[in-house]
């Protein structure tokens, strides 16, 4: 459980996400939700890597997630929501039907509130998300495409990048405008995590 003593969470929560963690370690025997070599790594690189976007979200009534895959970041996040007293409503949008069982199920063992969408991105209606993430999905370009169907105006996108992210930035705003803060990574000191509002087309 490397890194786990640095999350600072309380005692309720880390018992939420100690629960998590294993409901991840069993399905991805069967489903590959996480990288099979990560599993070793799982808090540092995908609990800790999930945590430190909650501090950088605005409050807000809807938080959509997309590809949300194996619960990372949004039932990571979902957790924190719900011992924070607040009442966000997630949204998870997943293509894989069999990820889409996973994170219901994981919604309903951990007695989460959110919605799964077993849909791809670009065909579900705009959804007006005050906040909107996305882990390790796709290139800047195209989140910024999705964030501009189902972000809200004045809403903010949250996208934890790699090491190619200044890159992805150039690319992107030969196509977007946006305004961007760039938030260091605590996981990866070549990453980081790209706040963004004000998407429009160039």
């Amino acid at each position: 459980m490397s890194g786990f003593d640095e999350l600072h969470v309380s005692r309720e929560t880390s018992d939420l996400l100690k629960q998590f963690v294993r409901l991840v370690e069993k399905w991805t025997v069967k489903i590959n939700l996480i990288s099979k070599p990560s599993i070793a790594h799982i808090w540092e690189r995908h609990v800790k890597d999930s945590l430190q976007l909650y501090q950088h979200a605005p409050e807000g009534d809807h938080w959509v997630d997309l590809g949300s895959g194996g619960g990372f970041p949004a039932i990571v996040l979902a957790i924190l929501s719900a011992q924070d007293g607040r009442k966000t409503k997630f949204t998870m949008i997943e293509s894989d039907q069999r990820k889409c069982v996973f994170l219901r199920t994981a919604l309903r063992e951990l007695g989460l509130e959110g919605e799964v969408l077993n849909e791809r991105i670009e065909a579900v209606p705009g959804l007006e998300a005050d906040v909107l993430s996305a882990r390790a999905l796709a290139d800047l370009p195209s989140l910024l495409q999705f964030a501009n169907l189902h972000l809200k105006r004045g809403g903010t996108a949250l996208f934890p990048k790699g090491e190619n992210w200044k890159t992805e930035d150039i690319d992107a705003k030969s196509r977007w405008r946006y305004g961007c803060d760039v938030i260091p990574s605590l996981t990866n000191p070549s990453a980081a995590i790209l706040r963004i509002k004000d998407i429009t087309h160039v």
